[in-house]
């Protein structure tokens, strides 16, 4: 190490912020690629007695020099929170997941309980999660309550990871009677796009408990954001929702909508440039208005509302007494309408709350082509959705190319760990073939038990997704049908149970009857139509529902949609 290296090295230390527990080196610059290069960071780290908190943003750290660091963070059990955004400048990317795992081993061998792990704006991809799996699903996350992967560019497969790793921590938390309570997520800038986002809803439902989620620019499309919502309606305690720039549509608006009803902690909301558009913002309005009392800050700028959806935002506000912000810039309002919008605001005495209009993209005239060309663009972008996520169901999460190339790296004691369980209402909300095995040989009993044969809807529903997941092999095959004969026969056997109620809702859910109500169908009939030919086969089916489904034959063999009004459905 040149001199004048050391030199460097040796005023950059000398700034060093010690205190409170905290030894940081953030924004140092610091180029430590060998052991050499980190002598003076090793002693300060091991100098440090009760160290809480280590910060090394704004450095470079190489394989070498993060193992030594690492060796000596084994004796660091009290470190709660690591600082290591940005720590990995310069580095090839096949560099990042070694230093993670020398790293993350050093702090499971030191018995830490973390509290925070910040990882942003290290560009590492799905691989570099790799690096850092092994560390989430130990002890020393167990504790875990803030987790930060901002801009690293995870992908799908890093969604994917990540999720896993989180679930496993769960299970393990829990198992050991302290179940992982994780209050602060974010993950912005990561190209998630719908999968990944949906794999990680699905832990998000799993850990309930957080309080702050951030997933802003991630491509994430109306089916992520649905998954979301749903995941979010069973964090009771959020208060920062935090999706700005993806993109929700009127569908994924309405979802959101729903779970905020269900929040009532809810402070920051924010999905601007969240392409909303009039009929999800009027949705979010309802939402506002019926609660979130504690409301802080409404975002729903540049998101195409029109006036009378912006004024019936600003109507909603009213009695929000702690709102601080409310950001409507860059729809279309139009001169009059953010002047109406302005009246409105300070009739409530609430003017000052109203953000700068002045990226306002003038009003539009309403036009019935223009909202059905949007419906026809959301029609495709689901046709296409689907068939994409068709093709990633034939694709394993990691090529195996990939995951060869790392099995040097992952620790010795990386022996795979068995699935977490499924229960009942996971399957329900994210259906798969595997989780519908994975409930076991009791899977049949346990959704009928758990589904209440009284509501229609409940059991369309529940049909829906079970019928989903049919594959035409052996194991599925048979999980499905049985599945749908215990769900079928204890509702056809009910006397509350309205048959004629179902097999019209069914029919609007496949997409085959006119609804007065616009009601999403379901992507592909493959499943349903399969499960349906089994149905009719059982003793348990209603004869005289048979003419019903006879009278849609030709539907089904084109799978175009029969417009007949559903209340004439009585006299086919």
């Amino acid at each position: 190490m040149a001199s004048e290296d050391i030199t460097k090295l040796a005023e950059s230390l000398a700034k060093t912020k010690v205190g409170g527990g905290q030894l940081s080196f953030k924004g140092q610059s610091l180029k430590l690629n060998t052991a050499e290069d980190a002598e003076e960071v090793i002693k300060q780290i091991k100098e440090f007695d009760g160290l809480e908190a280590l910060r090394l943003e704004g450095n470079t750290v190489g394989v070498e020099a993060a193992k030594v660091i690492a060796k000596a963070l084994e004796k660091k059990s009290e470190l709660k929170r690591c600082h290591w955004s940005d720590m990995f400048t310069g580095r090839l990317r096949s560099e990042i997941p070694p230093a993670l795992i020398s790293l993350g081993d050093a702090l499971i061998t030191a018995g830490a309980q973390l509290v925070e792990l910040d990882l942003s704006d290290n560009a590492f991809g799905p691989d570099g999660v790799r690096g850092f799996e092994a560390l989430l699903k130990s002890p020393a996350c167990y504790t875990l309550q803030e987790l930060k992967l901002n801009n690293c560019g995870m992908g799908i497969g890093g969604g994917k990871i990540l999720a896993a790793a989180l679930k496993e921590c769960h299970r393990k938390s829990s198992a050991q009677g302290k179940p992982l309570a994780l209050k602060i997520f974010v993950a912005g800038r990561n190209r998630l796009e719908n999968d990944g986002a949906t794999a990680l809803a699905e832990a998000f439902g799993i850990i309930g408990t957080l309080e702050e989620v951030h997933m802003p620019q991630n491509g994430i499309n109306h089916p992520g954001i649905t998954a979301l919502a749903q995941a979010f309606a069973i964090n009771p305690l959020l208060k920062v929702i935090n999706l700005n720039d993806n993109t929700f549509t009127e569908k994924g608006a309405v979802a959101m909508a729903e779970t905020l009803k269900a929040l009532r902690q809810i402070e920051v909301i924010n999905f601007g440039d969240c392409l909303v558009r009039s009929k999800g913002a009027v949705a979010i309005a309802d939402a506002v208005k019926e609660g979130l009392h504690k409301l802080k800050e409404l975002n729903l700028s540049f998101c195409e509302i029109k006036r009378d959806a912006a004024l019936t935002v600003a109507e909603a506000i009213e009695d929000k007494a702690e709102l601080e912000k409310l950001d409507l810039n860059g729809n279309c309002l139009g001169e009059e309408g953010c002047e109406q919008l302005q009246e409105i605001l300070e009739g409530f005495n609430m003017a000052a709350v109203l953000g700068s209009l002045s990226d306002d993209e003038g009003e539009e005239e309403d036009d019935e082509e223009e909202e059905e060309d949007e419906d026809e663009e959301e029609e495709e972008e689901e046709e296409e959705e689907q068939q994409q996520l068709k093709e990633r169901e034939q694709e394993s999460l990691t090529p195996k190319k990939i995951i060869d190339s790392q099995v040097s790296l992952l620790p010795d004691d990386s022996t795979p760990v068995p699935s977490p369980p499924v229960d009942v209402a996971t399957f329900l909300a994210f259906p798969s073939p595997e989780k519908l095995l994975r409930l076991g040989p009791k899977c049949s009993v346990l959704i009928a038990q758990q589904t209440d044969t009284s509501d229609v809807e409940k059991v369309v529903t529940a049909l829906l997704r079970i019928s989903s997941v049919f594959k035409d092999e052996a194991p599925v095959k048979t999980a499905v049908h049985e599945t749908t004969d215990a769900l079928m026969r204890k509702a056809f056997t009910s006397a509350t149970f309205n048959s004629d109620a179902f097999i019209t809702s069914l029919l609007i859910h496949m997409g085959l009857l006119k609804s007065e109500e616009k009601i999403k169908a379901v992507p592909s009939l493959y499943g349903i139509l399969m499960t349906l030919n089994h149905m009719v086969q059982q003793d348990y089916f209603p004869k005289s529902l048979a003419p019903v489904l006879s009278a849609f034959k030709r539907c089904f063999e084109l799978k175009e949609t029969c417009w007949v009004s559903s209340h004439c459905l009585s006299e086919l």
